[in-house]
């Protein structure tokens, strides 16, 4: 009997793509990823995996990317950027596939913006849920669901562990791109709301570290989360930290399968 394994990516910008890195290395150390729950970057690299693109896909893919395909100005009223591209993209990526046709089954977070409570899409539209889950405030327009507004899933739960737990997680990875830059370059509105999500989030995650068996901090801290160069470093960190995790995981696998034996 194998325990599941649950993995919950975080959210972050461009540093994200770390989760890339992980996901590379789980595949090769022979790793089966059960569950899937993700914030933000950390909803679209689940769901693009959950779609069926192999890591090494998704490292290209990442290679490729560049702003321009997802940025839409828009006269500010709620957001700077419409978000109508990346909803596109997304949708052509995963082919029209539902939520519910992904395999392992992954969980969008967002969050309600009117109740300010955390909502879990486990089915219906990707594109729908993976741009309700990547609304940073202020900067992408929020985004409406059957009347309601959602925004970033990192607002409100920046590393889904409790999601993937509740999906029937056995063991759970947790992967943390975040890192709080002190004295940061604040040149622009977009540097003022990424540093004041970061400042309001790094307490929170604390909590999730306690949760999780298995917690992952790639070193991203010359990366700013709004630049999307550098993309072959950041998933070489997210191989390196997750090179690190491997031990003790097949560890925690161990320990588990001695637990439940039959």
């Amino acid at each position: 009997m194998e325990p599941k394994i649950g993995v919950a990516l975080g959210s972050g910008g461009s540093k994200g793509f770390a989760h890339i890195g992980l996901l590379k290395v789980l595949e090769e150390e022979g790793i089966k990823v059960d569950f899937l729950s993700g914030s933000s970057m950390g909803a679209l690299i689940g769901t693009l995996y959950g779609a069926g693109y192999k890591p090494k896909m998704l490292e290209k893919m990442a290679m490729q990317f560049r702003r321009k395909y997802f940025l839409d100005f828009t006269v500010p009223k709620m957001g700077f950027i419409k978000g109508d591209k990346a909803k596109q993209l997304v949708r052509m990526l995963v082919k029209h596939k539902r939520l519910e046709d992904l395999h392992p089954p992954v969980s969008v977070v967002a969050t309600d913006l009117m109740k300010g409570e955390k909502v879990v899409f486990n089915k219906g539209d990707i594109a729908k849920a993976v741009r309700a889950s990547i609304a940073i405030p202020g900067i992408i327009v929020p985004e409406t669901i059957d009347g309601k507004m959602y925004v970033d899933g990192g607002v409100i739960d920046r590393v889904p562990v409790s999601v993937v737990k509740e999906m029937g997680a056995d063991i759970v990875i947790a992967v943390d791109v975040s890192f709080f830059k002190e004295e940061p370059e604040i040149a622009s509105i977009y540097d003022v709301i990424i540093q004041s999500m970061d400042i309001m989030e790094k307490e929170m995650v604390r909590y999730r570290e306690i949760e999780a068996d298995i917690m992952l901090r790639p070193i991203l801290k010359n990366i700013n989360s709004t630049e999307f160069t550098n993309v072959d470093d950041i998933i070489q960190q997210g191989e390196m930290a997750a090179r690190k995790i491997i031990t003790p995981l097949q560890e925690r696998i161990q320990s588990w399968k001695e637990n439940n034996h039959e």
